[in-house]
C-alpha cells in the first residue's frame, strides 16, 4: 500500500485510446474529509478520469503513480473497492430483480449495507423497493444506485452527475446527503454538469478542459471570485472609470457600465461612482458558472479530441463501489 495523506492523489495522469488523447497530464488531489467537484463539458475528460481510479481502466505505462485511499486503483481494486462507492450518471439495472433486491445485491458485493440507513434512504428518496427494474424511470433507476451508494459504510464516494434525472426535490436530498457524509468524515468527488449543486456543495473544484486541470482550488480562494460583479447606472459619464485600478473587464454605454472589481479596490471603485453620481448599483460576487464559461469561451485546442465512450462491464457501470 502507498502512504499518502490525501484520499485521491494524481499526478500527470495521461490516457490514450488509440490517437485519441482523453487525458493528457491531469492533476488532481482531493483531501480526507473534503468535498471536491469536477467540471467540465462532456468529453473533456472526467468519466475516463473517474474510471481510472476506480481501476476499470489502466492509465498510459508513462503516467506516474496514483493513489486512491493510499493504494494502486489498479492494483488493489478489489480492496478498494470495499471502501469506495460509486455512482455513474447512466445508471443500467438487472431488468428482471427488483430494486431492494438490486439495492441488497450492490452491497452485498462489498461486505453489505447499513440497514438502517438503507431503509431511512428508500423513504428519503420515495423509491418503491418492490418494483421491477425494468419498470423503473430514469430518476427510479438513478435513485437505486444513489441508495445502495449511500447506504454502504464507505470512506470514498465518487458521484458521476449522480442526479441525472432527478427532479429538483431529489436533488435537494442528495445535496443533504453529501453533507451528512461531510459531517461524518466522509471524502466526495462530485462529477456534475449543475453548476448550481457544485457551488452549492463542494469545499473545492476543479476545471478540466481537454485532459487538463485549467483551475483548481476552493470557491473561496479562487482568483476570479474574489472579483465582484458591478453594474451601475451613473448620472455622469461611465467612460471615466476607463483604466482605474482593480476594474476589470469593462463594457459600458454614456451612463451605464458592467465590469469585475478587485476586492481590495472595492472602496476606491465605489468613491469613484459616488464621485460620478449613482442611480441604480448592483454588486455581487462573480458566479461558479461564470468561471466556469470562461475557460469554454475559446474552442479547445484540437490535438485533444475528446474521448470515446468506453464500454464498461454491466456490473461494474451498475454497482456503486462493488468489487468486480
Amino acid at each position: 500500500m502507498l502512504s499518502t495523506d490525501n484520499a485521491i492523489m494524481v499526478t500527470g495522469l495521461r490516457k490514450t485510446f488509440g490517437t485519441v488523447k482523453a487525458l493528457d497530464g491531469l492533476d488532481l488531489r482531493i483531501r480526507h474529509g473534503e468535498i471536491a467537484g469536477f467540471l467540465g463539458p462532456n468529453g473533456a475528460g472526467k468519466s475516463t478520469t473517474l474510471r481510472v481510479l476506480l481501476g476499470l481502466i489502466r492509465a498510459d505505462p508513462e503516467s506516474p503513480p496514483i493513489e486512491v485511499l493510499g493504494a494502486d486503483p489498479w492494483r488493489d481494486a478489489v480492496e478498494l473497492h470495499k471502501r469506495l462507492a460509486y455512482v455513474p450518471g447512466d445508471v443500467n439495472l438487472w431488468p428482471s430483480l427488483t430494486g431492494g433486491e438490486t439495492i441488497d445485491y450492490l452491497g452485498g458485493l462489498r461486505g453489505g449495507l447499513d440497514q438502517r440507513r438503507r431503509e431511512e434512504l428508500i423513504e428519503r428518496f420515495e423509491l418503491d423497493p418492490s418494483r421491477k427494474n425494468r419498470v423503473y424511470s430514469k430518476g427510479n433507476r438513478q435513485k437505486v444506485a444513489l441508495v445502495a451508494a449511500l447506504a454502504a459504510r464507505a470512506e470514498l464516494f465518487l458521484f458521476d452527475e449522480p442526479t441525472a434525472g432527478l427532479d429538483p426535490i431529489m436533488e435537494a436530498v442528495f445535496t443533504e446527503c453529501v453533507a451528512e457524509i461531510k459531517s461524518a468524515g466522509g471524502t466526495v468527488l462530485l462529477s456534475s454538469h449543475i453548476l448550481a449543486e457544485v457551488e452549492k456543495t463542494c469545499d473545492t473544484v476543479t476545471i478540466i478542459r481537454a485532459g487538463r486541470a485549467v483551475e483548481a482550488g476552493s470557491l473561496a480562494d479562487m482568483r476570479h471570485l474574489t472579483r465582484f460583479r458591478v453594474e451601475v447606472k451613473l448620472r455622469g459619464s461611465a467612460a471615466a472609470l476607463a483604466g482605474l485600478e482593480g476594474v476589470h473587464d469593462l463594457t459600458h454605454d454614456p451612463d451605464r457600465a458592467r465590469f469585475t472589481c478587485d476586492t481590495g479596490a472595492l472602496d476606491a471603485v465605489m468613491t469613484a461612482l459616488a464621485g460620478i453620481g449613482i442611480e441604480t448599483l448592483t454588486c455581487a460576487p462573480p458566479s461558479l458558472e461564470e468561471l466556469f464559461l470562461s475557460h469554454y469561451a475559446t474552442p479547445a485546442t484540437p490535438a485533444t479530441p475528446a474521448a470515446p465512450d468506453v464500454p464498461v462491464a454491466p456490473a461494474a457501470r451498475v454497482a456503486p463501489g462493488d468489487g468486480s
